[in-house]
């Protein structure tokens, strides 16, 4: 066989290299003329003509093609260094396949069928360029960038839980106490043993999606550990009360909820959980005053001694017997308050409660749920508090009309469209107050015709009296809020360790990043928060507020720039810059536009309903923040298209109904589908509330159940759920993308132990002491439908192996 032969039935691999080299360069040189043409980066400009000046030159055989491409690999790598420095996932889509092509070409096969003069040079400038762009690869190995290191280094800041008292086995409410502060006082577990924490049991509660349901079905249930039981509640609103140490179900209660045009319209549907009262745990042991009952109410405390308070998808409020699951038929009428009462009209779904309500010694309180985005009148927010006993409304508090707290009136109507609360208070008896975290007035991204009450309370906290409703205090975090930066999380209450001395605290952790931390007898601020200027400019017949309020306290990242742009691939990364230079963007708190603007943080934001959770002994508060950018386009009502819908509310088009613009919204990502900012994208951290610095920092979370390839990358992923801390040393999470119970060192933040979860685990875990004295910890998982995680209906303890 001749030499020439052979050489011949090679020349495929450098000319089909050469066919791909020229048509990627083609496709960076189209993008990259736009690009520089809104005044982006020049590199891809510059790239398109060298990768297909040097396909050119493989297909026709030609050496010094090797060595021009290795010029242009050399050039990407010096570029991405100066851009990104040794950030490994910033990296991968500038230099991976440049590298890949280099190191192919570097092969014999490729190498041999080239015409032109031997030289080594053209192979020398090749080799030199992907040794420094491998080298670049693993010297990025060695570095963690937006990574903190470090230590609390502290058993006890020399306080105490000063949350109400309740064994310690015990898991009562959803944050454990009505303090909100999901830290358990168990200690059975330490880092030292977790790694020996096993699957105890496992059940199914058979309530899966079905084809009636909304596409953000959600299974977000934190359940109670008390009265001996677990108390656990499915998206369809059904009860089931479970033995700890086994999950064998104990009774069941289906409260069969009803849509006069099905579930398929709604935004969403969920239930985070119950509410639970014992008539035991205000005996009065401690010398304070009996609550107040009516003769119907002492009927109910009698009948149904210990109650859970069930908020239904169909907007009731039903008192169960927490021993039998049959209705408390005292309270309210025939065990059911009808929360639409006072509402007025609302589309189907429009109005329900998500979230638990807050419990007190006499009062059952609670917000809803209002569709955002829908119209300009939609239910009112009001809250409301009820007789913990009979379910009588005691006072109710509408922020459009706030200094009238009186009971509605049999007929009357409550103001529409004031802001509400869809998230759950906190309750410090002692100071008599509720803490209510506000939303805003609909809809999110239109705020010309807001009112008062909506400017003063909403994208706050408001505190109320207990016994009367009125308001003691408030603190706005965001005024004439055009970003959804409604207050989703509850607030925690402890006891705080400062330089002026011990302080009852509140602290709110926000969409925007910023924890505020307040004294919550008054509100006046414990860490300062500052009025810092914004980006102005809103759209026609709009206004934005001039500055807006940030803590020093914050988990924010820096603003957005080009660099900061990502993808999968060299293309989708320069796609992701060109939106970024066509959106609008000046930075946190761009006002919304015609153009589209870039929200950053997005409005599912750096914190969400799950909160944080706080070691009041140690002083330390454990949270997981997000990073996802998302885009909001203000569409003039003349031009939203006929048949627009929306998705879900933060994503489709948002109707708005009502006001002069239609919104689209959707989180900013590249055409195939992955985020256009740079990860990492969720991280856990510790905060040492005592100097309020970030003690530790990590990214938290894989790829394994977000990409294409089930590959557990540790890129740090967006959670949507809740953390818990426990005396003994560790932290819990469970609602990353990927599907991972997971816990955690709180001195250091280090990942110690996981486990596989069969669903997504969208929820916030608990612990409890079990009968047979064990420390178990417990989570739901069922998944997120809007956010993609794999759907289900688990319920899942663990404990130490024996």
């Amino acid at each position: 066989m001749s030499t020439d032969g052979a050489l011949s039935r090679t020349r495929w691999l450098p000319r089909l290299i050469g066919v791909l080299l020229l048509l990627m360069g083609l496709a960076l040189l189209a993008g990259g003329i736009k690009l520089s043409q809104l005044g982006g980066s020049l590199y891809y400009l510059i790239a398109g003509i060298g990768f297909a000046l040097s396909g050119i030159l493989l297909l026709a055989l030609r050496r010094n093609a090797l060595g021009l491409y290795g010029l242009v690999l050399l050039g990407s790598t010096l570029w991405a260094l100066w851009e990104v420095g040794l950030d490994w996932w910033q990296l991968v889509p500038r230099l991976a396949l440049w590298f890949a092509l280099g190191a192919v070409l570097l092969l014999p096969w490729a190498r041999r069928p080239l015409l032109g003069n031997p030289s080594k040079v053209n192979t020398g400038l090749l080799s030199l360029a992907v040794v420094l762009s491998g080298a670049t690869a693993v010297a990025s190995q060695f570095t963690h960038p937006g990574e903190i290191k470090g230590e609390l280094g502290r058993e006890s800041a020399e306080m105490s839980s000063t949350a109400p008292q309740m064994p310690d086995g015990e898991w009562q409410a959803y944050g454990r106490t009505e303090f909100g502060d999901r830290y358990s006082p168990l200690r059975q577990i330490t880092p030292q043993n977790v790694h020996k924490l096993q699957e105890a049991w496992r059940i199914r509660t058979g309530d899966l999606p079905t084809d009636n349901d909304p596409v953000e079905l959600t299974n977000q249930n934190t359940p109670l550990k008390a009265n001996g039981k677990l108390y656990a509640c499915t998206a369809h609103s059904k009860v089931l009360a479970l033995d700890p140490d086994t999950g064998a179900e104990i009774w069941r209660f289906d409260p069969q909820i009803k849509s006069p045009v099905g579930f398929k319209g709604f935004a969403h549907m969920t239930c985070r959980g119950v509410s639970y009262y014992d008539e035991n745990n205000y005996v009065n042991a401690d010398g304070s005053p009996a609550p107040k009952i009516s003769d119907a109410g002492q009927a109910v405390a009698i009948a149904c001694p210990r109650r859970l308070y069930l908020p239904t998808a169909d907007a009731r409020l039903i008192a169960l017997n927490a021993d039998t699951g049959k209705v408390c038929e005292g309270f309210g009428n025939q065990g059911v308050i009808d929360l639409t009462t006072g509402i007025g009209p609302f589309t189907a779904g429009g109005y329900y409660s998500t979230s638990p309500a807050a419990i007190t010694r006499e009062l059952v309180i609670i917000g809803g749920h209002v569709t955002d985005n829908e119209s300009t009148n939609e239910p009112s927010g009001v809250i409301r508090a009820y007789d913990v006993h009979d379910g009588r409304l005691v006072w109710n508090w509408d922020s459009n009309n706030p200094d009238d707290t009186a009971p509605l009136a049999p007929g009357k109507t409550y103001s529409r469209n004031s802001a509400n609360m869809w998230s759950l208070a906190s309750v410090d008896e002692k100071l008599g107050m509720v803490f209510l975290p506000l939303g805003n007035q609909t809809p999110d991204q239109w705020g010309a015709d807001r009112t008062p009450g909506a400017e003063k309370y909403s994208a706050g906290i408001v505190a109320l009296d207990l016994a009367n409703g009125k308001v003691r205090w408030n603190y706005q975090f965001t005024h004439h809020d055009l970003w959804d930066m409604d207050v989703g999380s509850q607030p925690t209450l402890l006891d705080l360790k400062t330089a002026d001395g011990v302080k009852p605290a509140l602290i709110a952790p926000t969409k925007q990043g910023s924890l505020y931390v307040l004294d919550r007898r008054d509100g006046t601020p414990i860490v300062p928060i500052r009025e810092i200027p914004v980006p102005q400019g809103a759209v026609e017949g709009d206004r934005t507020a001039p500055t807006q309020a940030r803590s020093d306290l914050n988990l924010l990242g820096p603003d957005l720039t080009e660099q900061a742009m990502w993808g999968a691939s060299p293309f989708d990364q320069m796609l992701c810059r060109i939106q970024f230079r066509e959106l609008r963007y000046e930075g946190q708190y761009t006002p919304p536009s015609v153009q589209g603007s870039l929200v950053y943080p997005g409005n599912v934001g750096v914190f969400n309903w799950g909160s944080v959770s706080v070691d009041p002994v140690r002083q330390l508060l454990f949270t997981t923040p997000n990073y996802m950018a998302f885009v909001s386009k203000m569409v003039p009502r003349a031009e939203v298209a006929a048949g627009s819908k929306r998705e879900s509310e933060t994503s489709g088009v948002q109707p708005n109904t009502g006001a002069p613009y239609a919104v689209i919204m959707h989180p900013f990502m590249s055409p195939l589908g992955v985020p256009c900012q740079a990860p990492a994208w969720g991280y856990v951290a510790g905060i040492d509330l005592t100097t309020n610095q970030v003690v530790w920092k990590h990214k938290n979370g894989t790829s394994r159940d977000s990409s294409p390839i089930p590959i557990g990358l540790p890129i740090g992923v967006p959670s949507m759920g809740g953390s818990i801390v426990t005396a003994g040393g560790l932290g819990f999470l469970s609602g990353t993308l990927d599907q991972y119970l997971r816990a955690y060192d709180t001195n250091t933040g280090k990942e110690l132990w996981k486990s596989r979860l069969p669903a997504g685990g969208q929820a916030t875990p608990m612990t409890y002491t079990g009968k047979d004295g064990k420390q178990y910890v417990l989570v739901t998982a069922g998944g997120h439908g809007s956010l993609g995680t794999k759907m289900g209906d688990y319920v899942i303890a663990y404990k130490l192996a024996e």
